[in-house]
């Protein structure tokens, strides 16, 4: 004869008894949760590239600790899967990236100075363009910076320029452009010492000329050249305006006559003399003329050295020369 058990109702346990029957859900519900953890420890997972760390380490994670992978908060910050790896620094925000990044560890990373900043940074003003009023700005600019900078140190002014006229002749600015940057090198504390580089014509052979006695330099197959002011075109202009325009060009022309006569030494008569007409001067001639005091001859006198040498530039500048390996 077979005999069945009857689990007795709910209702039948008595209240003491309810407890108990509680806490052995409770233990049987621990017991499947373990038994589900350790079959799903073992997730088939499928081949990864041993190349790839980011895979392999997502796979290692897997296969050792899925409750990582598995059991992640809802509200993470931390984007997915990041949390798993060692170092919270994987990735980095972009602006972190441009901090980080270096050309070596000493110098950071920035786009590269320009020529006419370089220059600067070695007390170097160059003038190689005619005498318009952008460049009257800079080089005006340039001379009052460095003299904020360092009082003491000279100033090296190198000199390319056709002045107020272009090349063919034609004005293309006025003469109160040399006579600005004359008056700021007039104005200056430091030492100028003058260098003239292809050219120096009209109001860029008075900037010549206007540097400080004994520095004024001159290459050896440079020009110097001096003329009177061009009166600029006047075009449907009424005659009582060129009238004027003549008479302010003719100012100007006797004031560039006694400058000159000042800097280089000889009489207004001879200055006005010779500036009838366009007078042209090699560096010889220059130095003659008094425009300029020494020539840089390649190996003689060692006028460069005078000048500052490099290794003085680069020291004054603060750059440090490393030996070459």
């Amino acid at each position: 004869m077979t005999t069945c058990f009857r689990a007795p109702m709910a209702s039948s346990i008595p209240c003491s008894s309810s407890s108990s029957a509680s806490s052995l859900r409770r233990r049987t519900f621990k017991t499947l949760c373990a038994v589900n953890s350790r079959n799903t420890a073992k997730i088939p997972m499928p081949p990864v590239n041993p190349k790839d760390p980011f895979l392999s380490k997502l796979a290692s994670v897997a296969a050792t600790s899925p409750e990582k992978l598995l059991n992640r908060p809802s509200n993470s910050d931390t984007p997915p899967f990041l949390d798993v790896f060692d170092s919270p620094k994987l990735m980095a925000t972009p602006a972190q990236v441009e901090r980080s990044v270096s050309y070596n560890e000493h110098r950071p990373r920035r786009p590269p100075p320009d020529l006419p900043s370089l220059l600067l940074h070695g007390r170097i003003v160059y003038i190689g363009m005619p005498l318009v009023p952008a460049v009257t700005e800079l080089v005006v600019a340039e001379l009052m910076y460095l003299q904020w900078m360092d009082p003491k140190e000279p100033i090296y002014l190198y000199i390319n320029s056709t002045g107020t006229t272009r090349d063919d002749g034609e004005t293309v600015g006025m003469e109160t452009e040399g006579f600005a940057i004359y008056d700021a090198m007039m104005q200056l504390k430091n030492e100028i010492h003058t260098v003239a580089v292809g050219a120096a014509i009209g109001q860029a052979c008075l900037l010549l000329a206007a540097g400080s006695k004994g520095k004024r330099f001159m290459m050896p197959h440079a020009k110097a050249m001096i003329q009177q002011p061009r009166v600029p075109s006047s075009g449907l202009m009424p005659a009582s305006d060129a009238l004027i325009r003549a008479k302010e060009v003719i100012t100007n022309r006797d004031i560039l006559v006694n400058l000159l006569a000042k800097h280089t030494g000889n009489s207004v008569e001879t200055v006005a003399n010779v500036m009838k007409r366009p007078f042209y001067m090699d560096s010889t001639r220059a130095k003659a003329f008094g425009v300029i005091d020494k020539i840089l001859w390649r190996g003689q006198e060692k006028i460069m050295a005078d000048a500052a040498p490099p290794e003085e530039w680069d020291k004054n500048a603060g750059i440090k020369v490393l030996d070459a390996i």
